[in-house]
Order: structure tokens, then C-alpha cells, then sequence
């Protein structure tokens, strides 16, 4: 059993650690609202993928992976993650921010919570992850040890996702009294940049799926 753990865990790990809008955004709230925020926002993740595991063992794995959804879902974050992006731009060259760092700006955890599922979910590869990798790995762990396979399965994959976020959440929100405000600005302006690219990707996906 506990090699299942360590197998779910590693697997999450090699994708936590890759650059995309979930990791981005994290570092942008970390700046804004503390280092609390990554373990808030990847609890929101982590409860969009418990959700998955259940509709998999329901039978629709097939589905998540279909090419109908995967446009629909690009089509979708791409329209969130630009629109997020641009909010982050007009902000770092506006200076519409609170720079007083001494102080955090309060935001309702629910919203966390939200918007870790919800640009998760708008993430086309993250359903296809599930569909492919995913089925896989609950197929195996449930052939071998049934309903704690599954658990362990999921316990190890979340708990790649919490920790590696919670740890760049902590490092970002303690580092930040380094930056000076032209600093600041300029680095929000870059991850909205690196927002809109990621969204102007999952158009370009889609429409690839579209055309073929």
C-alpha cells in the first residue's frame, strides 16, 4: 500500500511543480493576501479532483477526455484566463495596489477555495490528466487493495498539490518585503502577461481540435 501512496504522491509532485495558471495565480494572491493562500487555493483543487475521482468511478472517465470537452473547457478558460490576465496588467501599470506589505488584503477564503477549483477546471489538460493518468492509476490501486487504494490514491496526489503550493505560497509572502513597488508592479504585469499566454493557448488548442 505504501507503494501506491509514494507512486501517487511522486506523479503529483512532477506535475505540481510545472508552470501553468493555477501556479501562477497562487504566486499573485501570495503577493496580495499572505502566505496562506496557496494551501487555501489548492484545498479548492484538491476538492475539484475529489469530485473527479467520484465521477470516474461512476463511469465517466471516457468523457473527460472526449474532444467535445476538451473545447469546451479551453474555449472557456481561455476566455477566464485572459480575463484574469488583463485584471493583473491594468493593476501592475495602473498601480491600482496596495503596497503597504506590512498589512495583507483580506479576502474571503471562499473565494480561494472557488478560484482554485474553478481554474482548475478550466485547465483542458488537468481533465485530461484525470482521464488518462488518473483512471489508470485508481484501476490499479482498486484491483489491488478496492476502496483504500482509491483513498490511498487520492490522499498522495492531493498531498503533492497542498504542500508544494503551501511551500511556494510561504516562500512568495515572505520574500515580498524585498521588493520594492516598481519591482512589484512590474512582476504583477509579468504573471497577467503569463495569464493571457496560457489563455491564448487553450484558444489555439481548441481551435486545432475544431478544424481536425
Amino acid at each position: 500500500m505504501l507503494q501506491v501512496f509514494l507512486q501517487s504522491l511522486l506523479i503529483g509532485y512532477s506535475g505540481a511543480v510545472m508552470p501553468g495558471s493555477l501556479l501562477t495565480y497562487t504566486i499573485d494572491r501570495s503577493f496580495r493576501c499572505g502566505p496562506k493562500s496557496g494551501l487555501i487555493i489548492s484545498g479548492g483543487h484538491a476538492l475539484l479532483e475529489l469530485l473527479l475521482v467520484i465521477l470516474i468511478l461512476a463511469g465517466f472517465g471516457k468523457y473527460l477526455g472526449s474532444a467535445a470537452v476538451q473545447i469546451m473547457v479551453g474555449l472557456l478558460g481561455g476566455v477566464v484566463l485572459i480575463f484574469l490576465g488583463g485584471g493583473m496588467i491594468k493593476d501592475g501599470i495602473s498601480q491600482n495596489l496596495n503596497l503597504d506589505f506590512s498589512s495583507e488584503t483580506e479576502q474571503p477564503q471562499g473565494s480561494l477555495l472557488f478560484s482554485g477549483a474553478f481554474l482548475s477546471i478550466c485547465n483542458p489538460y488537468f481533465l485530461v490528466w484525470w482521464a488518462v493518468v488518473g483512471l489508470g492509476l485508481i484501476m490499479n490501486a482498486y484491483k489491488s487493495f478496492g476502496l483504500t487504494g482509491i483513498i490511498l490514491v487520492y490522499c498522495g496526489h492531493i498531498l503533492a498539490d497542498i504542500s508544494w503550493y503551501g511551500l511556494v505560497s510561504a516562500l512568495v509572502s515572505k520574500t515580498k518585503d524585498f521588493f520594492n513597488p516598481r519591482i512589484y508592479h512590474s512582476l504583477i504585469v509579468v504573471l497577467g502577461a503569463l495569464l493571457v499566454i496560457f489563455g491564448f493557448g487553450f484558444f489555439l488548442n481548441s481551435l486545432k481540435l475544431i478544424l481536425h
